[in-house]
């Protein structure tokens, strides 16, 4: 393990099963919480979560593979990989407490239904592809863009087709949708996502290779476990995905959070701290 320490955030490194190098950013007291995050986002973009948790908690933002500090994703990754360096990260850490959002909310999922490693479970929007609602029709073409080195254009034909974005936004001309998104996403914000996005499309296709696309697949789970989604969050991502996943979850919460929308994390974290605390097992708000 190697430590280095940056205007009071603490980053440290484990090793992941394959031998992969995981970085993960440490701050805070009290008992561990492990943050796993979405495709497209790295660690530093749940810092202001981490932040806001740092008062009950001892917070460990993991960087996962293709993010600053951690190894590479190896030529066929899948799930298995995602379990194993969060089970690394928690070993580390000993902490007993996840929270993942988006693809990082299926990973949080995914690792708690295989091991006994976490007691307490948070997902915010988790990325879970129940009977096919995520649109997988743009992976061919976000391929080709980037293979051609449009990596704009790239992000640009995901946002179209993906079917996340509302509706006058996808009616729009791809020009000038790519236009507007490099108006809108430029600087530190775009070479922080342009360096993510062939990991991206890995990880979106690993969401499609998933063996059993309904909410059984998380029945094993015994983990105090909360659902939390965005009021104004794709419903597939929360109004509709998170009551499915409560009735196969043995005593786990729904709590759909208003005004707070996908990117609530990085955006309005205060709000969404506020919410984790609110919901902690009895045994965690008592400590």
């Amino acid at each position: 393990m190697s430590t280095a320490l940056v205007d009071g955030v603490r980053t440290a490194t484990t090793v992941s099963a394959d031998g992969t190098t995981i970085a993960y950013h440490t701050l805070g007291q009290g008992p561990g919480l492990v943050i796993v995050g979405g495709v497209l986002w790295d660690g530093s973009d749940y810092l202001p979560l981490a932040r806001a948790l740092a008062h009950d908690y001892q917070v460990h933002v993991m960087e996962r593979r293709a993010r600053p500090g951690s190894g590479p994703q190896r030529e066929h990754h899948g799930i298995d990989d995602e379990c194993t360096d969060l089970v690394a990260v928690a070993a580390a850490t000993g902490a007993a407490t996840v929270f993942g959002h988006s693809f990082g909310g299926l990973v949080a999922l995914e690792t708690t239904r295989r091991h006994d490693t976490f007691a307490e479970v948070f997902v915010y929007d988790p990325g879970i592809p129940l009977r096919g609602r995520f649109e997988t029709g743009w992976f061919d073409g976000y391929r080709r863009l980037l293979d051609q080195g449009d990596r704009r254009g790239a992000f640009a034909w995901m946002t179209k087709h993906s079917g996340f974005a509302p509706g006058p936004v996808r009616r729009l001309p791809l020009w000038y949708l790519r236009l507007v998104l490099r108006c809108v996403i430029r600087g530190d914000a775009w070479s922080r996502m342009d360096r993510l996005l062939e990991a991206n499309l890995v990880e979106h296709r690993l969401q499609e290779t998933l063996d059993a696309p309904d909410p059984s697949r998380f029945s094993r789970i015994s983990a105090h476990t909360v659902l939390l989604g965005g009021a104004k969050s794709p419903a597939a991502l929360s109004s509709d995905l998170l009551p499915e996943l409560a009735h196969a979850i043995p005593g786990s919460t729904v709590a759909l959070l208003e005004g707070l929308g996908h990117f609530a994390p990085r955006d309005q974290p205060a709000r969404l701290a506020v919410a984790i605390l609110e919901k902690r097992s009895p045994s965690k708000a008592s400590s």
